[in-house]
């Protein structure tokens, strides 16, 4: 398996963010990093080839002064520029990647409309797991690593993931899982809607359970507190990634009890980031 880390990288601030936190990682995990820069936008117009020489000077050099300002021991740091269009040029980087690691230039609750419209494409379309890195100061006082679940396969690799991060970390790691009960009009089950919720509940907690098992045994000295909500997954998530360092979702997945943790939830996820998160397939 590739001990690469990708960095997708802008002329932009959100990218040191990214760069920050990959080197952090790579350094902990005796990874290499590469900065990878993509020059977009060429049609073919009579002209072209010296704009996009340009460009490409310039981008090399914007990752010149990127790579040098990482002063880290005994770390390879390397630098490429591709033409093309970038959310392509980075899912084809993916392939030879542990990780993929970008920016996005969401800045948080109150700051904006929601982003990261390439950061779905790139995300859903990666062949390996993607970091999606907020573009705002996360704060020295959070802590614990979250991860969703639903039971499905996708969600395995996901604890599978977050497990090892919070065990690295040395951070609690919260599993959640959300029920969310199906809607109707007033009056419209005639049903004991407790006993409805109940089994519910007792479904989710169940397989909860399931797919953490084993896990102890594995990361023993890792704290695992383990939740179950009912509501919307990707608002108890980012309710919860708030105060986390990191979160874990998988890419799609149905698990064994339906109306959990849908497909598109990591997507949502992903619009308005409360932490450093990750996808994962």
């Amino acid at each position: 398996m590739s001990e690469k880390i990708v960095v997708g990288v802008i002329d932009a601030q959100e990218s040191r963010r990214a760069i920050d936190w990959a080197v952090s990682r790579a350094q902990s995990r005796g990874q290499s990093v590469e900065l990878l820069s993509v020059v977009g936008g060429a049609v073919g117009m009579v002209g072209e080839g010296i704009v996009i020489q340009a460009a490409l000077e310039t981008t090399e050099q914007i990752l010149a002064e990127a790579a040098g300002g990482i002063r880290v021991p005994n770390l390879t740091v390397t630098t490429r520029v591709a033409i093309g269009d970038p959310a392509g040029v980075l899912v084809e980087a993916s392939k030879d990647a542990a990780l993929l690691v970008i920016g996005s230039d969401y800045r948080g609750p109150g700051e904006g409309p929601a982003r990261g419209s390439h950061g779905i494409r790139i995300a859903a379309a990666a062949q390996c797991p993607v970091v999606v890195v907020p573009g705002f100061d996360l704060g020295a006082d959070r802590h614990g690593v979250v991860v969703g679940v639903d039971g499905s396969p996708v969600s395995e690799a996901a604890i599978a993931f977050a497990a090892a991060e919070a065990d690295r970390l040395s951070e609690p790691l919260t599993a959640v899982i959300v029920w969310t009960p199906i809607t109707a009009p007033r009056h419209a089950l005639m049903v004991n809607t407790e006993d409805y919720r109940n089994g519910m509940e007792q479904a989710a907690r169940e397989a909860l359970a399931l797919s953490l098992a084993g896990l102890h045994s594995r990361y023993p000295g890792i704290e695992i507190v383990e939740a179950v909500a009912q509501g919307y997954p990707s608002q108890v998530i980012n309710e919860l990634a708030s105060e986390a360092r990191l979160t874990v979702v998988g890419s799609r997945g149905h698990g064994a009890v339906r109306r959990f943790l849908l497909g598109s939830i990591g997507h949502e996820v992903l619009q308005r980031l409360a932490s450093v998160t990750v996808i994962v397939r």
